[in-house]
């Protein structure tokens, strides 16, 4: 099993796919990272000699922010977020839709299971 950025990616699929399992590199990035490093997308990870993982390694420390590196940046910008208060960080503090999503009907993902009201059924 090939271990780049701190993530084990899956002996059996094709790079392209196998990258996308490291957080913060899509189908986009993937495709940009094998062409830098001359890879055909039809090869499979078992295929792929020592060097060359090397070679995609150090393309990502070098040209991506990825897994705990990205994580920390997102939660750091959300944390400043909430200290300056801004609206878009109350959304954060108190659970809600940030992006301007209606809350009145659905936002069942970001707010939780609907919670009974007393009184309410007649």
């Amino acid at each position: 099993m090939a271990r780049i950025a701190g993530v084990n990616i899956p002996t059996a699929k094709r790079v392209v796919i196998a990258l996308t399992y490291i957080h913060g590199i899509g189908d986009t990035k993937a495709k940009e990272i094998c062409e830098k490093v001359g890879i055909p997308t039809e090869r499979r990870v078992n295929e792929l000699s020592d060097a060359e993982v090397i070679q995609i390694r150090e393309t990502i420390d070098a040209d991506y922010m990825v897994e705990g590196d990205l994580r920390r940046d997102t939660s750091m910008n959300i944390k400043r977020l909430l200290d300056m208060g801004i609206y878009r960080g109350l959304r954060h503090r108190r659970n809600l839709p940030v992006r301007g999503q209606r809350t009145h009907t659905n936002a069942r993902t970001r707010k939780g299971p609907a919670k009974a009201i007393a009184g309410k059924k007649q």
